[in-house]
Protein backbone atom coordinates (compact mmCIF):
# COMPACT_ATOMS: atom_id res chain seq x y z
CA UNK A 1 0.00 0.00 0.00
CA UNK A 2 1.16 3.49 -0.87
CA UNK A 3 0.56 6.82 0.89
CA UNK A 4 1.23 10.36 -0.27
CA UNK A 5 2.69 12.98 2.04
CA UNK A 6 2.41 16.68 1.12
CA UNK A 7 4.44 19.39 2.84
CA UNK A 8 3.20 22.86 1.88
CA UNK A 9 5.78 25.30 3.22
CA UNK A 10 6.70 28.96 2.98
CA UNK A 11 9.05 28.54 0.02
CA UNK A 12 7.87 25.38 -1.71
CA UNK A 13 5.60 22.36 -1.66
CA UNK A 14 7.03 18.85 -1.57
CA UNK A 15 5.27 15.56 -2.19
CA UNK A 16 6.50 12.04 -1.46
CA UNK A 17 5.15 8.52 -1.90
CA UNK A 18 5.68 6.13 1.01
CA UNK A 19 5.65 2.39 0.38
CA UNK A 20 4.24 1.03 3.62
CA UNK A 21 5.50 -2.50 2.95
CA UNK A 22 9.16 -1.52 2.71
CA UNK A 23 9.11 1.77 4.64
CA UNK A 24 10.83 3.40 1.65
CA UNK A 25 10.07 6.71 -0.03
CA UNK A 26 9.76 5.69 -3.67
CA UNK A 27 9.06 9.04 -5.32
CA UNK A 28 9.33 12.74 -4.55
CA UNK A 29 8.77 16.08 -6.24
CA UNK A 30 8.78 19.76 -5.32
CA UNK A 31 7.53 23.08 -6.65
CA UNK A 32 8.73 26.50 -5.50
CA UNK A 33 6.94 29.83 -5.05
CA UNK A 34 7.55 33.08 -3.24
CA UNK A 35 6.07 35.77 -1.06
CA UNK A 36 4.01 38.61 -2.43
CA UNK A 37 6.54 41.39 -3.11
CA UNK A 38 6.31 45.04 -2.18
CA UNK A 39 4.37 44.75 1.07
CA UNK A 40 5.12 47.02 4.05
CA UNK A 41 7.72 45.95 6.62
CA UNK A 42 6.42 43.10 8.77
CA UNK A 43 3.68 42.07 6.32
CA UNK A 44 4.37 38.65 4.75
CA UNK A 45 1.66 37.11 2.61
CA UNK A 46 1.05 34.49 -0.08
CA UNK A 47 -1.75 33.58 -2.45
CA UNK A 48 -3.39 30.29 -1.34
CA UNK A 49 -3.83 29.42 -5.01
CA UNK A 50 -0.03 29.12 -5.21
CA UNK A 51 -0.22 26.28 -2.66
CA UNK A 52 -2.98 24.55 -4.63
CA UNK A 53 -1.08 24.86 -7.91
CA UNK A 54 2.11 23.51 -6.33
CA UNK A 55 0.25 20.67 -4.58
CA UNK A 56 -1.45 19.60 -7.80
CA UNK A 57 1.83 19.81 -9.69
CA UNK A 58 3.79 17.74 -7.17
CA UNK A 59 1.09 15.09 -6.72
CA UNK A 60 0.87 14.68 -10.49
CA UNK A 61 4.66 14.40 -10.67
CA UNK A 62 5.02 11.68 -8.04
CA UNK A 63 2.10 9.71 -9.47
CA UNK A 64 3.73 9.84 -12.90
CA UNK A 65 6.93 8.49 -11.33
CA UNK A 66 5.22 5.46 -9.78
CA UNK A 67 3.23 4.73 -12.93
CA UNK A 68 0.78 1.81 -12.61
CA UNK A 69 1.47 1.54 -8.88
CA UNK A 70 -0.84 4.53 -8.40
CA UNK A 71 -3.55 1.87 -8.02
CA UNK A 72 -2.01 1.07 -4.62
CA UNK A 73 -2.52 4.58 -3.20
CA UNK A 74 -4.79 4.45 -0.15
CA UNK A 75 -4.30 7.77 1.58
CA UNK A 76 -2.98 11.33 1.45
CA UNK A 77 -1.75 13.47 4.33
CA UNK A 78 -1.03 17.20 4.27
CA UNK A 79 1.46 19.17 6.35
CA UNK A 80 1.19 22.94 6.20
CA UNK A 81 2.94 26.02 7.54
CA UNK A 82 1.34 26.90 10.87
CA UNK A 83 -0.62 30.01 11.90
CA UNK A 84 -1.49 31.34 8.42
CA UNK A 85 -4.87 33.03 8.00
CA UNK A 86 -7.00 31.92 5.04
CA UNK A 87 -10.42 33.58 4.79
CA UNK A 88 -13.23 32.44 2.50
CA UNK A 89 -16.52 34.11 1.58
CA UNK A 90 -19.94 32.44 1.39
CA UNK A 91 -19.09 31.07 -2.06
CA UNK A 92 -15.90 29.56 -0.60
CA UNK A 93 -13.71 31.92 -2.60
CA UNK A 94 -10.52 33.30 -1.06
CA UNK A 95 -11.13 36.92 0.01
CA UNK A 96 -7.53 38.14 0.29
CA UNK A 97 -3.99 36.72 0.39
CA UNK A 98 -3.05 34.67 3.43
CA UNK A 99 -1.11 36.36 6.22
CA UNK A 100 1.70 33.96 7.16
CA UNK A 101 3.32 32.68 10.34
CA UNK A 102 6.22 35.08 9.86
CA UNK A 103 3.98 38.15 9.53
CA UNK A 104 4.69 40.45 12.47
CA UNK A 105 2.26 43.26 11.64
CA UNK A 106 -0.10 42.36 14.51
CA UNK A 107 1.81 43.75 17.49
CA UNK A 108 -0.97 46.24 18.32
CA UNK A 109 -3.56 43.46 18.32
CA UNK A 110 -1.41 41.34 20.65
CA UNK A 111 -1.21 44.32 22.98
CA UNK A 112 -5.00 44.60 22.86
CA UNK A 113 -5.38 40.96 23.92
CA UNK A 114 -2.91 41.53 26.76
CA UNK A 115 -4.75 44.61 27.98
CA UNK A 116 -8.12 42.83 27.89
CA UNK A 117 -6.98 39.72 29.76
CA UNK A 118 -4.50 41.15 32.26
CA UNK A 119 -1.25 40.55 30.39
CA UNK A 120 0.25 37.72 28.42
CA UNK A 121 1.12 35.75 31.56
CA UNK A 122 -2.51 35.75 32.56
CA UNK A 123 -3.51 34.67 29.04
CA UNK A 124 -1.13 31.72 29.38
CA UNK A 125 -2.51 30.90 32.82
CA UNK A 126 -6.08 30.99 31.51
CA UNK A 127 -5.74 29.36 28.09
CA UNK A 128 -2.27 27.77 27.83
CA UNK A 129 -0.64 29.96 25.17
CA UNK A 130 0.32 33.60 24.86
CA UNK A 131 -1.10 35.62 21.97
CA UNK A 132 1.95 36.32 19.81
CA UNK A 133 2.29 38.25 16.53
CA UNK A 134 2.84 35.10 14.49
CA UNK A 135 -0.35 33.38 15.67
CA UNK A 136 -3.66 33.35 13.86
CA UNK A 137 -5.76 35.02 16.57
CA UNK A 138 -4.22 38.52 16.27
CA UNK A 139 -4.33 38.20 12.46
CA UNK A 140 -8.11 37.80 12.64
CA UNK A 141 -8.41 40.88 14.85
CA UNK A 142 -6.04 42.76 12.52
CA UNK A 143 -8.28 41.92 9.57
CA UNK A 144 -11.37 43.10 11.42
CA UNK A 145 -9.74 46.39 12.44
CA UNK A 146 -7.75 47.19 9.30
CA UNK A 147 -9.80 45.68 6.48
CA UNK A 148 -13.42 45.71 7.69
CA UNK A 149 -14.66 45.47 4.09
CA UNK A 150 -12.89 42.12 3.85
CA UNK A 151 -13.83 40.94 7.33
CA UNK A 152 -17.53 41.52 6.67
CA UNK A 153 -17.33 38.98 3.85
CA UNK A 154 -15.68 36.25 5.94
CA UNK A 155 -17.73 33.08 6.21
CA UNK A 156 -14.93 30.58 6.92
CA UNK A 157 -11.52 30.82 8.57
CA UNK A 158 -8.98 28.11 7.75
CA UNK A 159 -5.31 27.39 8.29
CA UNK A 160 -3.09 26.66 5.26
CA UNK A 161 -3.21 22.88 5.57
CA UNK A 162 -6.97 23.03 6.23
CA UNK A 163 -7.39 24.93 2.97
CA UNK A 164 -5.52 22.23 1.08
CA UNK A 165 -7.61 19.56 2.81
CA UNK A 166 -10.70 21.47 1.71
CA UNK A 167 -9.43 21.57 -1.87
CA UNK A 168 -8.73 17.82 -1.76
CA UNK A 169 -11.97 16.74 -0.08
CA UNK A 170 -14.54 19.53 -0.18
CA UNK A 171 -14.75 19.24 3.63
CA UNK A 172 -13.85 21.92 6.19
CA UNK A 173 -12.35 20.83 9.50
CA UNK A 174 -9.48 21.61 11.84
CA UNK A 175 -7.53 19.11 13.94
CA UNK A 176 -6.20 19.68 17.46
CA UNK A 177 -2.55 20.21 16.58
CA UNK A 178 -2.75 23.00 14.03
CA UNK A 179 -5.80 24.48 15.80
CA UNK A 180 -3.71 24.96 18.94
CA UNK A 181 -1.40 27.21 16.90
CA UNK A 182 -4.19 29.70 16.32
CA UNK A 183 -3.94 30.85 19.95
CA UNK A 184 -7.72 30.35 20.26
CA UNK A 185 -7.76 26.75 21.49
CA UNK A 186 -7.69 25.98 25.20
CA UNK A 187 -5.02 23.29 25.05
CA UNK A 188 -6.07 21.71 28.33
CA UNK A 189 -9.58 20.94 27.06
CA UNK A 190 -8.91 20.98 23.29
CA UNK A 191 -11.92 23.25 22.83
CA UNK A 192 -12.22 26.78 21.48
CA UNK A 193 -11.85 29.39 24.19
CA UNK A 194 -15.14 31.25 24.21
CA UNK A 195 -13.68 34.30 25.97
CA UNK A 196 -10.96 34.78 23.35
CA UNK A 197 -13.41 34.27 20.50
CA UNK A 198 -15.87 36.78 21.95
CA UNK A 199 -13.15 39.39 22.38
CA UNK A 200 -12.51 39.30 18.63
CA UNK A 201 -16.11 38.82 17.51
CA UNK A 202 -19.15 37.32 19.30
CA UNK A 203 -19.94 35.50 16.04
CA UNK A 204 -16.42 34.21 15.41
CA UNK A 205 -17.06 30.57 16.33
CA UNK A 206 -19.52 30.15 13.47
CA UNK A 207 -16.72 31.12 11.06
CA UNK A 208 -14.39 28.43 12.42
CA UNK A 209 -14.68 24.84 11.21
CA UNK A 210 -15.31 22.00 13.66
CA UNK A 211 -12.22 21.05 15.65
CA UNK A 212 -11.64 17.30 15.83
CA UNK A 213 -9.29 14.52 16.83
CA UNK A 214 -6.18 14.18 14.73
CA UNK A 215 -7.00 10.48 14.41
CA UNK A 216 -10.00 11.28 12.21
CA UNK A 217 -9.89 11.66 8.45
CA UNK A 218 -10.63 15.02 6.87
CA UNK A 219 -12.63 13.16 4.24
CA UNK A 220 -12.38 11.23 0.99
CA UNK A 221 -10.50 12.54 -2.02
CA UNK A 222 -12.89 14.40 -4.30
CA UNK A 223 -14.15 12.33 -7.22
CA UNK A 224 -12.96 14.93 -9.71
CA UNK A 225 -9.37 14.67 -8.44
CA UNK A 226 -9.53 10.88 -8.06
CA UNK A 227 -10.47 10.51 -11.71
CA UNK A 228 -8.00 13.13 -12.86
CA UNK A 229 -5.15 11.30 -11.16
CA UNK A 230 -6.51 7.84 -12.02
CA UNK A 231 -6.52 6.70 -8.39
CA UNK A 232 -8.49 3.84 -6.77
CA UNK A 233 -12.13 4.20 -5.75
CA UNK A 234 -11.48 5.18 -2.11
CA UNK A 235 -8.58 7.42 -1.10
CA UNK A 236 -8.68 8.86 2.43
CA UNK A 237 -7.28 12.29 3.21
CA UNK A 238 -6.11 12.27 6.83
CA UNK A 239 -6.54 15.18 9.23
CA UNK A 240 -3.01 16.34 8.43
CA UNK A 241 -1.48 18.99 10.64
CA UNK A 242 0.99 21.82 11.03
CA UNK A 243 4.50 21.37 9.72
CA UNK A 244 5.96 20.97 13.20
CA UNK A 245 3.35 18.38 14.19
CA UNK A 246 4.01 16.41 11.02
CA UNK A 247 7.75 16.86 11.49
CA UNK A 248 7.43 15.23 14.89
CA UNK A 249 5.79 12.14 13.40
CA UNK A 250 8.24 12.11 10.49
CA UNK A 251 11.23 12.04 12.84
CA UNK A 252 9.79 9.43 15.20
CA UNK A 253 9.32 12.07 17.89
CA UNK A 254 6.22 10.42 19.35
CA UNK A 255 7.44 9.63 22.87
CA UNK A 256 9.31 11.58 25.58
CA UNK A 257 13.11 11.81 25.38
CA UNK A 258 13.41 12.78 21.73
CA UNK A 259 13.49 16.40 20.58
CA UNK A 260 13.30 17.44 16.94
CA UNK A 261 15.30 20.50 15.88
CA UNK A 262 14.35 22.06 12.56
CA UNK A 263 17.02 24.27 11.01
CA UNK A 264 15.17 25.97 8.17
CA UNK A 265 14.40 29.59 7.38
CA UNK A 266 13.13 29.68 10.95
CA UNK A 267 14.05 27.25 13.70
CA UNK A 268 11.96 25.07 15.95
CA UNK A 269 12.53 22.67 18.81
CA UNK A 270 9.68 20.40 19.83
CA UNK A 271 9.00 17.26 21.83
CA UNK A 272 6.19 14.86 22.62
CA UNK A 273 4.46 15.14 25.99
CA UNK A 274 1.69 13.13 27.63
CA UNK A 275 0.11 16.28 29.10
CA UNK A 276 0.07 20.02 28.35
CA UNK A 277 3.39 21.76 29.06
CA UNK A 278 2.42 25.33 29.90
CA UNK A 279 5.02 28.06 30.42
CA UNK A 280 3.25 30.32 32.91
CA UNK A 281 6.45 32.00 34.11
CA UNK A 282 8.09 33.24 30.90
CA UNK A 283 5.39 32.61 28.25
CA UNK A 284 8.04 31.52 25.75
CA UNK A 285 7.28 27.82 25.24
CA UNK A 286 4.25 27.16 23.07
CA UNK A 287 1.88 24.62 24.64
CA UNK A 288 0.68 23.12 21.39
CA UNK A 289 -1.22 19.91 20.84
CA UNK A 290 0.39 17.44 18.45
CA UNK A 291 -1.24 15.63 15.53
CA UNK A 292 -1.53 12.31 17.32
CA UNK A 293 -3.77 13.52 20.17
CA UNK A 294 -0.90 14.21 22.59
CA UNK A 295 0.89 17.52 23.23
CA UNK A 296 3.85 19.22 21.57
CA UNK A 297 5.77 21.76 23.68
CA UNK A 298 7.63 23.91 21.16
CA UNK A 299 9.92 26.89 20.90
CA UNK A 300 10.38 28.81 17.68
CA UNK A 301 13.01 31.25 16.48
CA UNK A 302 12.50 33.24 13.30
CA UNK A 303 16.13 33.49 12.19
CA UNK A 304 18.18 30.44 11.21
CA UNK A 305 19.14 29.84 7.57
CA UNK A 306 17.74 33.27 6.72
CA UNK A 307 20.81 34.64 8.54
CA UNK A 308 23.42 32.19 7.23
CA UNK A 309 22.12 32.67 3.69
CA UNK A 310 22.60 36.42 3.98
CA UNK A 311 26.23 35.86 4.99
CA UNK A 312 26.73 33.43 2.12
CA UNK A 313 25.32 35.97 -0.34
CA UNK A 314 27.34 38.79 1.22
CA UNK A 315 30.63 37.01 0.43
CA UNK A 316 29.40 35.39 -2.83
CA UNK A 317 30.05 31.89 -1.49
CA UNK A 318 28.39 28.62 -2.35
CA UNK A 319 27.36 26.37 0.53
CA UNK A 320 30.64 24.46 0.48
CA UNK A 321 32.64 27.68 0.89
CA UNK A 322 30.35 28.82 3.70
CA UNK A 323 30.90 25.57 5.58
CA UNK A 324 34.65 25.73 4.95
CA UNK A 325 34.78 29.27 6.31
CA UNK A 326 32.87 28.28 9.45
CA UNK A 327 35.15 25.28 9.97
CA UNK A 328 38.24 27.49 9.58
CA UNK A 329 37.24 29.75 12.48
CA UNK A 330 37.70 28.82 16.14
CA UNK A 331 34.86 27.80 18.44
CA UNK A 332 33.51 31.09 19.77
CA UNK A 333 34.57 33.06 16.65
CA UNK A 334 37.48 34.69 18.48
CA UNK A 335 35.17 36.75 20.69
CA UNK A 336 32.64 37.78 18.03
CA UNK A 337 29.00 37.22 19.05
CA UNK A 338 25.92 37.63 16.85
CA UNK A 339 22.43 38.40 18.12
CA UNK A 340 20.42 36.96 15.21
CA UNK A 341 17.20 38.97 15.25
CA UNK A 342 17.15 40.01 11.58
CA UNK A 343 13.41 39.33 11.21
CA UNK A 344 12.46 40.30 14.72
CA UNK A 345 12.14 37.30 17.03
CA UNK A 346 9.57 35.06 18.62
CA UNK A 347 11.69 33.37 21.32
CA UNK A 348 12.51 35.62 23.04
CA UNK A 349 9.53 37.74 22.00
CA UNK A 350 11.14 40.65 20.10
CA UNK A 351 8.85 41.40 17.13
CA UNK A 352 10.75 44.64 16.39
CA UNK A 353 14.18 43.15 17.12
CA UNK A 354 17.25 43.64 14.92
CA UNK A 355 20.57 41.84 14.55
CA UNK A 356 23.72 42.84 16.43
CA UNK A 357 27.38 41.87 16.02
CA UNK A 358 29.05 42.33 19.39
CA UNK A 359 32.75 42.24 20.18
CA UNK A 360 34.14 43.29 16.80
CA UNK A 361 37.86 44.09 16.76
CA UNK A 362 40.44 44.60 14.03
CA UNK A 363 41.67 41.09 14.85
CA UNK A 364 38.44 39.12 14.65
CA UNK A 365 36.66 41.05 11.86
CA UNK A 366 37.22 38.38 9.22
CA UNK A 367 34.80 36.64 6.83
CA UNK A 368 35.43 33.34 8.61
CA UNK A 369 34.58 34.72 12.06
CA UNK A 370 31.53 36.57 10.75
CA UNK A 371 30.29 33.35 9.14
CA UNK A 372 30.90 31.24 12.24
CA UNK A 373 29.48 33.83 14.63
CA UNK A 374 26.31 33.96 12.53
CA UNK A 375 25.91 30.17 12.58
CA UNK A 376 26.71 30.07 16.29
CA UNK A 377 24.32 32.94 17.04
CA UNK A 378 21.27 31.33 15.44
CA UNK A 379 22.06 27.99 17.09
CA UNK A 380 22.52 29.63 20.48
CA UNK A 381 19.11 31.19 19.92
CA UNK A 382 17.65 27.69 19.69
CA UNK A 383 19.71 26.60 22.70
CA UNK A 384 18.00 29.31 24.72
CA UNK A 385 14.74 27.61 23.80
CA UNK A 386 16.14 24.22 24.79
CA UNK A 387 17.01 25.65 28.21
CA UNK A 388 13.44 26.84 28.58
CA UNK A 389 12.12 23.38 27.69
CA UNK A 390 14.45 21.81 30.26
CA UNK A 391 13.13 24.16 32.94
CA UNK A 392 9.69 22.71 32.19
CA UNK A 393 11.09 19.17 32.56
CA UNK A 394 11.27 18.44 28.84
CA UNK A 395 14.81 17.04 28.71
CA UNK A 396 16.16 15.38 25.55
CA UNK A 397 18.37 12.31 25.36
CA UNK A 398 18.79 12.81 21.63
CA UNK A 399 18.07 15.57 19.13
CA UNK A 400 16.95 14.71 15.61
CA UNK A 401 18.01 17.48 13.27
CA UNK A 402 16.12 18.32 10.08
CA UNK A 403 15.92 21.23 7.65
CA UNK A 404 18.46 22.80 5.34
CA UNK A 405 20.99 23.40 8.09
CA UNK A 406 21.12 19.69 8.91
CA UNK A 407 22.97 19.04 5.62
CA UNK A 408 26.07 20.77 6.97
CA UNK A 409 28.50 18.51 8.92
CA UNK A 410 30.09 21.50 10.66
CA UNK A 411 26.67 22.77 11.70
CA UNK A 412 25.64 19.35 13.05
CA UNK A 413 28.72 19.21 15.27
CA UNK A 414 28.17 22.79 16.37
CA UNK A 415 24.58 21.92 17.30
CA UNK A 416 25.71 18.93 19.38
CA UNK A 417 28.27 21.13 21.17
CA UNK A 418 25.83 23.97 21.81
CA UNK A 419 22.94 21.72 22.85
CA UNK A 420 25.17 19.38 24.84
CA UNK A 421 23.20 16.40 23.51
CA UNK A 422 23.92 13.90 20.69
CA UNK A 423 22.55 15.02 17.33
CA UNK A 424 21.55 12.76 14.43
CA UNK A 425 19.64 13.22 11.17
CA UNK A 426 16.93 10.98 9.77
CA UNK A 427 17.76 9.38 6.43
CA UNK A 428 14.69 11.00 4.89
CA UNK A 429 15.27 14.77 5.06
CA UNK A 430 11.61 15.57 4.34
CA UNK A 431 10.38 15.04 7.89
CA UNK A 432 7.08 16.90 7.51
CA UNK A 433 6.15 15.19 4.24
CA UNK A 434 7.10 11.79 5.66
CA UNK A 435 5.10 12.52 8.82
CA UNK A 436 2.09 13.41 6.68
CA UNK A 437 2.37 10.12 4.77
CA UNK A 438 2.76 8.13 8.01
CA UNK A 439 -0.26 9.87 9.52
CA UNK A 440 -2.25 9.08 6.36
CA UNK A 441 -1.38 5.39 6.75
CA UNK A 442 -2.29 5.47 10.45
CA UNK A 443 -5.61 7.25 9.96
CA UNK A 444 -6.54 5.07 7.00
CA UNK A 445 -5.91 2.00 9.16
CA UNK A 446 -8.04 3.40 11.97
CA UNK A 447 -10.80 4.25 9.50
CA UNK A 448 -11.01 0.81 7.88
CA UNK A 449 -10.58 -0.95 11.21
CA UNK A 450 -7.27 -2.69 10.71
CA UNK A 451 -3.87 -1.13 10.58
CA UNK A 452 -0.58 -0.62 12.36
CA UNK A 453 -0.01 1.48 15.45
CA UNK A 454 1.66 4.83 15.00
CA UNK A 455 4.69 3.50 16.87
CA UNK A 456 5.01 0.58 14.45
CA UNK A 457 4.65 2.85 11.43
CA UNK A 458 7.35 5.21 12.71
CA UNK A 459 9.66 2.34 13.56
CA UNK A 460 9.35 1.00 10.01
CA UNK A 461 9.49 4.29 8.10
CA UNK A 462 11.71 6.62 10.18
CA UNK A 463 15.33 5.62 9.85
CA UNK A 464 18.34 7.42 11.25
CA UNK A 465 21.51 8.14 9.31
CA UNK A 466 24.14 7.07 11.82
CA UNK A 467 26.88 8.58 9.65
CA UNK A 468 25.51 12.00 10.67
CA UNK A 469 25.57 11.35 14.42
CA UNK A 470 27.59 13.92 16.39
CA UNK A 471 28.41 13.74 20.08
CA UNK A 472 29.23 16.84 22.15
CA UNK A 473 32.87 17.88 22.53
CA UNK A 474 33.32 18.76 26.24
CA UNK A 475 35.70 21.68 25.57
CA UNK A 476 33.33 23.24 23.04
CA UNK A 477 30.35 22.63 25.33
CA UNK A 478 32.01 24.72 28.03
CA UNK A 479 32.75 27.59 25.63
CA UNK A 480 29.21 27.61 24.31
CA UNK A 481 27.66 27.51 27.77
CA UNK A 482 29.40 30.82 28.52
CA UNK A 483 28.39 32.26 25.15
CA UNK A 484 24.76 31.34 25.74
CA UNK A 485 24.78 33.20 29.05
CA UNK A 486 26.41 36.18 27.32
CA UNK A 487 23.93 36.19 24.43
CA UNK A 488 20.97 35.95 26.80
CA UNK A 489 22.32 38.74 29.00
CA UNK A 490 23.07 41.06 26.08
CA UNK A 491 19.64 40.49 24.61
CA UNK A 492 17.89 41.33 27.87
CA UNK A 493 19.99 44.42 28.55
CA UNK A 494 19.68 45.84 25.04
CA UNK A 495 15.95 45.15 25.01
CA UNK A 496 15.48 46.78 28.42
CA UNK A 497 17.34 49.85 27.19
CA UNK A 498 15.13 50.08 24.10
CA UNK A 499 17.83 49.08 21.61
CA UNK A 500 16.21 45.82 20.43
Amino acid sequence: MLYLGIDSGTQSTKAIVLDLTTGETIASASAAYGLIPGLPQGHLEQHPQDWVTATEKTISAVLDKIGPRREEVRGIGVSGQQHGLVVLDREDEVIRPAKLWCDTSTTAQCDAFAEEFGGQKNIVRLFGNAILPGYTAPKILWLKENEPHHYERVATILLPHDYLNYWLTGEKCMEYGDASGTGLLDVRTRKWSERLLEFIDPNLEEKLPPVQSSKRAAGLLREELRKKWNLPGTVIVSSGGGDNMMGAIGTGNIYPGVVTASFGTSGTLFACAARPVIDERECEVAAFCDSADHWLPLVCTMNVTVATERVRELFSWDHAKLNAAVAAAKVGSDGLLFLPYLNGERTPNLPEGTGVFHGLTTRNMTPENIARATMEGVTLGLAYGLERLAELKVVPKEIRMIGGGSKSPVWRQMAADIFGVPVVCPINPEGAALGAAIQAAWVEGLTVGHGHTLDKLCTDAVRLDESTRCTPNPDAVAVYAELLDKQTGLTRKLNAAGYL
